[in-house]
């Protein structure tokens, strides 16, 4: 029996055992189904509707003796319109059930109900009318009661009788069902054994044979596909088809497989010999000589074929004179290996030429001893004799010898070098025909050009000749043309050129003057921005003091508040000053001696606030090998310090920032900086666990006014100018400043400097090359301001007031055009006891000069209008009366030299705006004491 009628014999069996089982159950369920309906669709049904009788019965019986009894006349007419309904609905649901009922006693019980309802009626509708006439009603009640006790018994009876019916059916019908379960049980297990059996004996027939098919397809080799097992062929079913198409595909597979090594071996072959004619054509290049060219293709080509000895020749003259010259050869034994030269048709080689064919000997003579070793000469086994033709003549011979024989690939790949190797020889020996007629024409023009001179000596002697020379001296003419012409371009090359530098230095020029009206422009707009933020911070720290007494706290922390604000923005006044100063070169810095040990100190006195009042840990470690005297501009480098820090600080909301100070390795410093000229090098990593910055804005950030959070609501505020000065600083140091950083996950900013910049080989002379900084970097070391809540420093007690005895009864004439810097520097100069005259410019400081005031010391502010601070300096040192009067120039244009301008102009001393009374009162005293 085949595959197909065992399956399809088996699974026969399974429906029909499963459809009998499932007829059954259907039909089954129909009975039940059946049963439930009678029981909730019949018997419930009548049950509800005779309920309903008797709710709609006990209900007209009621409003019957409320309307006797109790009820007026409006009550008894509405009892009688809901009996009148009543009575209606009860005959129309006796009549739904008349027609439903189908068991006789229900039928007789209804008909003896329907009996006595109607009497009832009777009785119920005399006694309406006698309440209607008020008549007496107790007989008439007498008999409605028995009547009505009736009509319930006999509805109760109905009722009853049609209940047991449904629990007579329900009863029978959970019979049926166990009777349905039991059938079903018994059915499910035959059918389980029924299929048991069919599934046996179908897997039974048909495993033996599928055990054979994979115990045959387990043993195939997948690696080697050449040989695969065959499959019995037992049965003429459909597993007998399949072994038959595998033994088919088998066979097919070896086939393919054998396909696939002949495809992968021509390939290889392919790819051997394309890959070797590259490396020989790659050779080829820039080769400009034949016996190079021999040379090279033997030495590479012999290795490539497996040859052990070979020469290589080449055609050499025309004709009867025409003959092959060996050039080159490889692992030859001196002038003994190979002829010499040979001609057509002499020798095997020479026949090969002739008949342009190539040729392989393979039976060698045993006395042919060619190929020479160190112990001794070994004979080969095949010869290879091949012409190199181009244009169908041979140009060249190669001959080659084996101590094996030839392969088929290494003969293609032979003939595929020799097929481009004419072409080569025929381009090498024109590019060397070139480089001879090349020299010759040299030779020749060099010849001509002695010759034209000559000519031009004897011209009236050589008259005769000038027709036999015309050709010669033509093309002397188109020789002597074409100088002219490159003359030509010489000079109008040479005028741009002039034209071009005259153009750069007119640009540099304008560049310069740029340069000048940009330097200008900040120092103006210094003074602009520093005059009135000076009146700003004098007043707001005199109010600020908690010894004045006018002002509540709230209003000093105002002014708190306000001189914090004007310190920012003198701050940012600075840097952007310093920024341009940088820009123009025009920054200097001083060299001195400070103190590394202390610069730990320094950090946590100048950030702890800042670190407590974030909740962030500060760290600073400093190595033991880091040196505690070192050579720099101590104020430069303290500030790039603070810039880091105070970065490092605003972008961390958690976690630490941490300072590393180590020695520096000097190589590590050189990927980054010129350490030629430079020593003991020092590396400082400011570290923090912020909001990092991404790679692509680590170059962005040194720019001026640029931030990583560079949008405009951005969370963090700032110019973006720390960073740019932190590295304009470390340059200007010798040093460098890099940053390592991750988008998320901190940064860790590396500042690179050295004891000394490059150039300086001392701190003397350090200091020697750089004069003193702009007195906008003015010492801030001072004396500390005075009691300023005291309204007259000269009304103390004797002990205070010989402290402040300098200024006691001193006058000052204070010299500004700001009425707003006279105002601040009157009230805070009168706290300290002295006396306050005001000039607005200088024509008002010479007429009070000359009316003979006593002034002890004056205060000059520079940029005035009329008469600036030079000019009145100028003229009142001119007055010989006045050369020792302390005259103390103020200014807002803090650029480079005007410290020396005001000096030489006359000025005693140099204070920069904004003004700090400690400063100036410090300056003041120094002078008041002299």
């Amino acid at each position: 029996m085949g595959f197909k009628k065992k399956q399809m014999l088996g699974f026969g069996l399974i429906l029909l055992f499963l459809a009998i089982l499932l007829s059954f159950m259907m039909f089954t369920l129909n009975n039940l189904k059946s049963s439930m309906t009678e029981i909730v669709e019949d018997r419930y049904d009548k049950v509800q509707a005779s309920m309903e009788i008797r709710q709609l019965f006990s209900r007209s019986d009621r409003e019957i003796l409320f309307a006797a009894n109790d009820a007026n006349k409006e009550e008894r007419a509405e009892s009688l319109e809901i009996i009148n309904e009543n009575h209606s609905l009860i005959e129309s649901k006796i009549a739904g059930l008349s027609g439903s009922l189908n068991k006789a006693k229900a039928k007789q019980l209804l008909k003896e109900f329907e009996t006595q309802y109607a009497s009832y009626s009777i009785t119920e509708a005399e006694i309406i009318r006698k309440i209607n006439s008020s008549d007496n009603l107790s007989s008439l009640m007498d008999d409605q009661r028995e009547k009505r006790t009736k009509v319930i018994s006999t509805m109760d009876e109905f009722k009853d009788y049609q209940e047991g019916v449904m629990k007579d059916t329900l009863s029978n019908t959970k019979q049926t069902y166990e009777d349905m379960i039991g059938f079903v049980i018994f059915a499910v297990i035959l059918s389980i054994l029924v299929i048991s059996v069919t599934v046996v004996w179908m897997i039974r027939s048909t495993s033996k044979d599928l055990q054979s098919i994979t115990k045959v397809i387990k043993n195939i080799d997948f690696k080697n596909l050449s040989v695969i097992p065959r499959i019995p062929v037992r049965t003429t079913d459909e597993i007998g088809d399949i072994a038959k198409s595998f033994n088919d595909m088998a066979e097919s597979l070896e086939i393919y497989n054998q396909k696939e090594k002949d495809f992968t071996e021509k390939i290889s072959e392919q790819n051997w010999i394309q890959t070797r004619v590259a490396d020989i054509a790659t050779m080829y290049q820039r080769i400009v000589d034949v016996e190079v060219l021999a040379d090279r293709f033997i030495t590479r080509l012999a290795p490539m074929m497996g040859a052990s000895i070979g020469a290589f020749y080449v055609k050499r003259g025309e004709g009867v004179d025409m003959r092959f010259v060996k050039l080159a050869s490889f692992a030859g034994d001196g002038e003994d290996s190979g002829r010499r030269e040979f001609r057509l048709g002499e020798g095997l080689i020479g026949q090969c030429a002739l008949e342009k064919k190539s040729k392989v000997i393979e039976d060698i003579p045993e006395g042919f001893q060619l190929v020479t070793t160190g112990l001794g000469e070994v004979n080969p086994k095949s010869i290879v004799i091949a012409p190199v033709v181009f244009e169908d003549e041979v140009v060249a011979m190669v001959e080659l010898a084996s101590l094996e024989a030839f392969t088929k690939l290494q003969k293609t790949f032979l003939n595929r070098v020799l097929d481009t190797l004419g072409i080569t020889i025929n381009n090498v020996e024109g590019r060397m025909e070139i480089e001879r007629l090349l020299k010759e024409s040299q030779a020749q023009t060099e010849e001509l050009q002695a010759q034209s001179e000559e000519l031009q000596s004897q011209s009236e002697e050589m008259q005769a000749q000038s027709e036999e020379l015309q050709t010669q001296a033509e093309e002397l003419r188109m020789i002597n043309e074409q100088l002219e012409e490159r003359n030509r371009e010489t000079e109008e090359k040479s005028k741009e050129l002039q034209v071009a530098k005259l153009n750069l230095e007119k640009q540099a020029e304008e560049l310069k003057l740029s340069s000048k009206y940009k330097s200008e422009f900040m120092a103006n707009m210094s003074h602009e921005l520093r005059t009135p933020l000076n009146s700003i911070l004098i007043l707001s720290e005199m109010l600020s003091d908690p010894n004045d007494s006018k002002l509540n706290e709230e209003q000093q922390e105002f002014a708190r508040v306000i001189n914090s604000s004007g310190q920012d923005l003198l701050t940012l006044i600075n840097d952007i000053l310093d920024l341009s100063k940088v820009e123009v070169g025009k920054l200097e810095v001083v060299f001195d001696e400070m103190n590394l040990s202390e610069l730990p100190e320094l950090l946590h006195r100048n950030f702890d606030h800042v670190a407590k009042k974030k909740n962030i840990d500060f760290i600073i470690e400093k190595s033991k090998n880091v040196p505690d005297i070192f050579f720099t501009d101590e104020q430069r480098f303290q500030q790039i310090l603070k810039n880091l820090l105070s970065n490092a600080f605003k972008f961390t909301e958690k976690g630490s920032v941490s300072v590393q100070i180590k020695k520096a390795d000097e190589e590590n410093v050189a990927q980054w900086i010129q350490t030629k000229g430079a020593t003991n090098w020092v590396e400082i990593k400011v570290t923090d666990t912020g909001i990092g910055i991404s790679k692509e804005k680590q170059k962005l950030i040194f720019e001026a006014f640029q931030q990583g959070d560079g949008a405009t609501m951005r969370k963090y505020g700032g110019t973006g100018l720390g960073l740019s000065i932190c590295r304009e600083f470390a340059k200007l140091l010798g040093g460098w400043v890099i940053v390592d950083s991750e988008e998320g996950q901190g940064s860790t900013f590396t500042f690179f400097i050295p004891s000394l910049p490059e150039g300086f080989k001392n701190v003397d002379e350090a200091i020697a090359a750089s004069p003193e900084v702009a007195a906008a970097n003015h010492d801030d070391s001072a004396a500390p301001f005075g009691d300023q809540g005291e309204p007259d420093a000269c009304m103390m007690d004797e002990e205070d007031r010989d402290k402040a005895k300098p200024f006691c009864n001193k006058t000052v004439l204070v010299v500004d055009d700001d009425h707003r810097n006279i105002f601040a520097l009157k009230n805070a100069l009168k706290h300290e006891g002295m006396e306050i005259l005001t000039a607005e410019n200088g024509f008002e400081c010479l007429e009070l000069l000359e009316k003979g005031n006593n002034i002890d010391v004056i205060l000059m502010d520079i940029m005035m209008p009329g008469m600036d601070g030079y000019e009145t300096m100028t003229r009142i040192r001119e007055q010989s009366k006045f050369e020792d009067l302390p005259i103390i120039a103020l200014t807002a244009k803090a650029m480079k030299g005007d410290r020396e301008k005001c000096l030489k102009a006359g000025a005693s001393d140099y204070v920069s705006k904004p003004l700090k009374l400690d400063q100036l009162l410090s300056v003041l005293r120094v002078w008041l004491t002299n």
